[in-house]
């Protein structure tokens, strides 16, 4: 029963990593795989270099670079979301007015496909006709250079990143807020606590599963948030905003020649930085009682 399934994962995800792992140890470029001109059909001639790409990227200062703004994009990211989410959960999971109005609302982003999502961004950041500049214009405030000045623009694919990501955050803490028990709350407040004891003693240790696996999901979700930073920045301006999955493409697809097997090699070192995160995580929750 189980066959089908474990094929397709085969196919889908099995292939891939191991011909990107084999690729890896290779010395694979545009200039030496094989292909096909013409009629005439040219074999592959990269050879077998071992760790030689990998020994490369660690001792080049780009990946180094490249980690640090990644590891800050990702933190920021994932906390700020976590956080928001986190807030208005809790505000809707109150009984008020239009309650299931701003709930739909605040999923809408999660809705609508990320590349349109983007876009839109991409045209609200316009420095000259975008309507963020036009607002600040209209209160006698310069146009600020959202997508071409270095920190405004880390700023604003963080904003973006984030605005994409809270509906999944604000849906499963919403979900959690309500499995937790009504009676807890009312025999805290018969005994006196207030709502920051309630919130610090039973909201936050009822939400630690939950919270446990959307901060991992989150985490390698934004470690490899491909198509915000891309289609909104390009990883500009110059290379302010590159992350380490954003300058893996550039490599394989839009660099000349093209380099496969260095790409590889990045791709192969994200995938072991966020193992290594994972099984940290893991073990760290293990220590607070959270097996999962």
């Amino acid at each position: 029963m189980v066959a089908p399934v474990v094929l397709v994962l085969a196919v889908i995800i099995g292939y891939p990593l191991v011909r990107g792992l084999y690729l890896s140890l290779t010395d694979a470029t545009e200039a030496n795989v094989a292909r096909d001109i013409g009629m005439n059909h040219i074999p592959a001639t990269y050879k077998f270099v071992g760790l030689d790409n990998y020994t490369a990227v660690l001792s080049d200062s780009v990946f180094w670079s490249r980690l640090g703004w990644t590891v800050v994009w990702t933190v920021a990211c994932v906390g700020i979301t976590f956080t928001l989410g986190l807030v208005l959960a809790n505000l809707l999971n109150r009984k008020l007015k239009g309650r299931t109005f701003y709930r739909l609302a605040l999923i809408l982003p999660w809705a609508i496909p990320a590349f349109i999502s983007v876009f839109t961004w991409r045209m609200l950041y316009n420095e000259k006709n975008g309507l963020l500049n036009k607002i600040l214009q209209g209160g006698g405030i310069d146009a600020v250079p959202w997508l071409n000045d270095p920190t405004w623009a880390k700023l604003s694919v963080i904003a973006v990143n984030v605005w994409l990501g809270v509906p999944f955050m604000l849906v499963a803490l919403l979900g959690g807020l309500q499995s937790i028990p009504g009676e807890l709350y009312e025999a805290a407040e018969m005994d006196g606590a207030s709502a920051w004891q309630r919130f610090r003693n039973i909201t936050v240790p009822s939400l630690r599963s939950v919270s446990s696996t959307v901060i991992l999901l989150s985490t390698i979700w934004t470690f490899n948030m491909f198509p915000v930073i891309f289609l909104l920045t390009r990883g500009g301006p110059g290379d302010a905003t590159e992350i380490l999955v954003t300058y893996a493409y550039r490599l394989s697809f839009i660099d000349s020649p093209r380099n496969f097997s260095e790409s590889a090699a990045w791709g192969v070192l994200i995938l072991l930085l966020l193992s290594v995160v994972a099984v940290v995580y893991r073990r760290s929750l293990r220590k607070q009682g959270e097996v999962w």
